[in-house]
């Protein structure tokens, strides 16, 4: 599963990564710290005319065509790898309206008895990734209105993500991105990311409602023992020492 994500930096930074068409204007794109469905969050898509890429502004909890209402979205925020390709509320989007969601890490919640402790995973060089997701068409039928929503595509866990969760969102690699906006059937991206490009840390208990919303929820916390989560936060200062003797950007 995944349920929250953050999408904190400013539109640029994402559109120079995906070599997006700004021609039309930036997206007024707020930071989400702690962003959970039913929010607007900046989508890569393929323009409807070209091979170009744009970042839009699509609303998270996919509504399929024949949705009477938007009480579907809240069940439809992701969407399983397994059977993406042939359930009906995202069969023609996986066909037609893939999309990359652009993150700078997800959440998932560690369970200690009746406490729930919310850790950041993110890549170990703490630079954006991107996530698989669809986009699809809904015409309100109390407005008449068209209105655009997405959903994030889940797969199996690796081996670090298994440590909180048996599902993780598919991340698609920077080789990949073009293949899986424009490719006829990329169907095996649909796999889990290498955990050794990753890293994950506690992050504060504040993240567990989304009523909280701001840029200290993405930094390191002590467990209540006084101990990094899982040695994570270790092992990514380890990362980026390893990092600098060849650090040219």
């Amino acid at each position: 599963m995944c349920g929250r994500v953050a999408q904190a930096k400013n539109p640029t930074e994402y559109g120079s990564m995906l070599k997006v068409d700004f021609t039309k204007g930036i997206p007024n794109a707020p930071a989400h710290y702690n962003g959970a469905p039913g929010q607007d969050y900046m989508i890569a898509r393929l323009r409807t005319d070209s091979d170009d890429i744009t970042l839009d502004m699509i609303r998270w909890g996919l509504l399929p065509p024949w949705a009477k209402d938007r009480k579907m979205a809240w069940k439809m925020i992701n969407a399983r790898a397994e059977t993406v390709a042939t359930a009906p509320a995202f069969k023609k989007a996986f066909e037609k309206r893939r999309c990359l969601v652009p993150v700078d890490g997800f959440f998932e919640w560690e369970k200690v008895g009746k406490e729930r402790r919310p850790h950041m995973i993110a890549m170990l060089d703490r630079r954006p990734f991107t996530l698989a997701g669809l986009w699809e068409n809904w015409k309100n039928p109390e407005t008449g209105e068209w209105e655009r929503t997405f959903t994030i595509i889940t797969t199996d866990a690796n081996e670090l993500v298994a440590e909180l969760h048996d599902r993780m969102p598919v991340i698609i690699a920077p080789d990949d991105r073009e293949r899986w906006l424009k490719g006829p059937n990329p169907q095996e991206l649909l796999k889990p990311y290498p955990s050794d490009e990753m890293t994950m840390w506690a992050v504060s208990p504040k993240l567990n409602s989304p009523k909280n919303d701001s840029p200290d929820l993405l930094e390191p916390i002590q467990q209540p023992d006084g101990s990094p989560a899982e040695g994570e936060v270790q092992r990514a200062n380890e990362g980026e020492a390893e990092r600098e003797p060849t650090n040219s950007e």
